[in-house]
């Protein structure tokens, strides 16, 4: 198992597993490293994957320079190495929404995770996350997303979810991608919200979009947020 590493924006480095049986095309699951005076990691990765993460973690800075653990929701490719890089990195905290600490982290993870509101800020050194809850967007009660200020990246998780190993990051359309996607797994939650709630995101203008699965997005990301919201207010209406 070989993990690539690209830098996608400025000290933001975007780490690619690819699975080539799952799909037709086969399958990234991607993490994202952010060097600062305290180094934030988004997205774990499977406890599986842990050992070549953490190679390719390395290749960039010291893995126990970890300060902040991130991840969208609590699902095992997105938090599975959670407590193996609470070990690794002896600094390392966890950081998530109130409902995922609540739900799930206060129990699960090792060490106590700090909690975030609705809109807080965690300043890493020269960069700020801003923490937006979007509760079952895609799924799972307790999903969030950080919203990195400095460089206009939204750590998007699983939002624009597409199969294939493509470039690290494209400025190519990912929304038809998306919709293909989304047609074959059905993993999103459609509920009155989903829309409103991409919507929002849309208003935060972002730069680059950084993806749990496939290429990361550069261009207009609102207007491809835009879109996706647009492409669920289709499916809820269809269910109706």
């Amino acid at each position: 198992m070989m993990t690539k590493v690209d830098e996608i924006a400025p000290d933001i480095y975007r780490l690619s597993t690819l699975v080539p049986d799952i799909g037709p095309t086969g399958f990234t699951f991607n993490q994202f490293l952010v060097v600062d005076d305290e180094p934030l990691l988004f997205h774990t990765g499977h406890r599986s994957m842990f050992a070549a993460i953490t190679t390719a973690i390395e290749t960039v800075l010291p893995v126990d320079r970890l300060r902040w653990i991130t991840f969208g929701h609590v699902e095992s490719d997105e938090c599975g190495s959670m407590n193996d890089f609470l070990t690794a990195a002896p600094m390392a905290q966890v950081a998530h929404g109130a409902m995922g600490c609540m739900v799930s982290l206060n129990e699960m993870a090792d060490r106590a995770p700090r909690v975030l509101g609705d809109g807080e800020v965690l300043v890493t050194g020269s960069k700020r996350f801003r923490h937006l809850d979007t509760p079952h967007v895609p799924h799972n009660w307790e999903s969030r997303v950080l919203f990195e200020e400095t460089t206009g990246t939204l750590f998007a998780g699983d939002l624009f979810t597409h199969f294939g190993d493509g470039p690290a990051v494209t400025d190519s359309d990912i929304v038809e991608a998306a919709v293909i996607a989304e047609d074959m797994m059905g993993a999103s939650s459609l509920s009155a919200t989903t829309p409103a709630t991409i919507t929002r995101l849309a208003g935060l203008a972002p730069t680059t979009m950084a993806l749990m699965h496939g290429s990361s997005y550069t261009g207009d990301c609102g207007a491809a947020l835009t879109a996706l919201a647009t492409d669920y207010s289709r499916r809820i209406a269809a269910i109706h």
